[in-house]
């Protein structure tokens, strides 16, 4: 057994079974195709790697050839490899990434010309049907003629997918390999939200009592970014309203940061203006029930006694609902009671006032770090349980909410 073979399928087994092709062009963005190949292989992949010349210069076949546990391919030979891997045949690659994808090689492809085997792989490839994603990686000035977006443009009249470069130092550097993998699991997922615009709103509110100090709770955001990065792998176009956090949020994702709710009020208000409207929404938020009346400046230490006065805050889920009557919209009630039926009981009144299409109530007192216990309930008092990694939960959550929508 190959050691790439100790790692397959350890984060997810969203591509398992799916062969993709990694063709690697002379870029000095290729020393990451070590990584990349690694993580495509976590998620199931099966990665076969092609290599030109100039590659070969800058990262050996073997590292390849370890990463992938597959014979790299460095020139054609007898065995016609671009036609067994990406021609008209059974167990045809699912996908061909270039990454990186050098200048040279995109003008080359939108031309027709194959003079490396990764050319040649992406002609075959291409007139077979199979999605290619090209990865650019050059310098900005390269990045900037005016030839090569234009060759970025036919790559993209062609159906392939190119993913932005990240434009640092007078370089177009190569994506990341969270976000090549994130739009590879997009891709290969099937895109069952393909047609939705899903808003997430999720974090803690942070609400100041005095210039140094805040009121705020211990949401996590974890809820909110683990399904915002599944509404993504499914095709959705998503944005994360994200307020203090303490998870990573992908990269992949459109990030739009509040702080208290009062700012959070104005971004949803906003919305009608800079986004198309929601279709499904998720206010998975610790958003603050009461604001602390601002004192000026910072409030001496050293008192026996200190009093704060707190005033409601405005209820944003009903601001949303009022602006978006249209969108599928599901909250969340976090208590900390032990009593099943009581918890029950309070996410439905409160489902039933804000007018929501479904409300995932979990107890505060069963949570921990890595996974939840959930209730999902509908107007009809449907209740759908669900315990697991955050992940599982997400995952669950938008396959059901979608059910319960009659798009699925």
């Amino acid at each position: 057994m190959h050691p790439s073979d100790d790692i397959r399928g350890s984060r997810s087994g969203r591509l398992s079974g799916r062969k993709i092709v990694m063709g690697i062009t002379g870029s000095i963005a290729a020393v990451e195709c070590v990584k990349l190949a690694r993580e495509l292989i976590r998620h199931g992949a099966e990665v076969h790697a092609v290599m030109t010349e100039k590659a070969c210069e800058i990262i050996g076949p073997y590292s390849m050839e370890f990463a992938t546990g597959n014979p790299v391919v460095t020139h054609l030979t007898g065995k016609v490899e671009h036609v067994s891997m990406c021609g008209d045949v059974e167990g045809k690659a699912d996908l061909i990434l270039i990454a990186p994808c050098t200048a040279n090689t995109l003008g080359k492809m939108v031309h027709g010309i194959d003079d490396t085997p990764v050319l040649t792989f992406l002609t075959t490839g291409i007139g077979t049907g199979i999605p290619v994603m090209l990865v650019p990686a050059m310098h900005s000035t390269m990045y900037d003629h005016p030839k090569v977006m234009e060759n970025l443009g036919a790559a993209l009249k062609m159906g392939i997918l190119v993913i932005d470069p990240r434009i640092e130092e007078k370089k177009a550097k190569m994506a990341s390999t969270e976000i090549i993998v994130e739009h590879v699991l997009r891709l290969l997922s099937g895109g069952s939200m393909r047609n939705e615009r899903v808003l997430i709103v999720t974090g803690a509110t942070r609400e100041p009592v005095d210039d140094m100090r805040i009121l705020t709770n211990r949401a996590s955001g974890a809820s909110g970014i683990a399904l915002g990065v599944e509404a993504f792998r499914n095709g959705a176009e998503v944005l994360l309203m994200a307020g203090e956090n303490v998870v990573k949020i992908s990269e992949a994702l459109k990030v739009d940061r509040f702080s208290t709710t009062g700012d959070l009020l104005e971004r949803i208000k906003a919305l009608p203006g800079k986004w198309k409207a929601p279709t499904m929404a998720f206010f998975a938020a610790g958003i603050s029930d009461y604001s602390p009346k601002r004192k000026e400046g910072k409030i001496p230490s050293g008192k026996e006694e200190l009093i704060i006065e707190l005033g409601p805050t405005p209820k944003v889920i009903e601001v949303f609902r009022g602006l978006f009557p249209e969108a599928f919209l599901v909250g969340y009630k976090a208590e900390s009671i032990r009593d099943p039926e009581k918890l029950l009981e309070r996410a439905y009144e409160r489902l039933t006032a804000v007018r929501m299409q479904a409300i995932v109530a979990n107890d505060l007192s069963d949570v921990t770090p890595e996974t939840n216990t959930v209730y999902l309930v509908t107007p009809q008092k449907e209740v759908f349980k669900v315990s697991g990694k955050r992940s599982d939960i997400a995952s669950f959550l938008l396959e059901r909410t979608m059910e319960l929508r009659g798009t699925r």
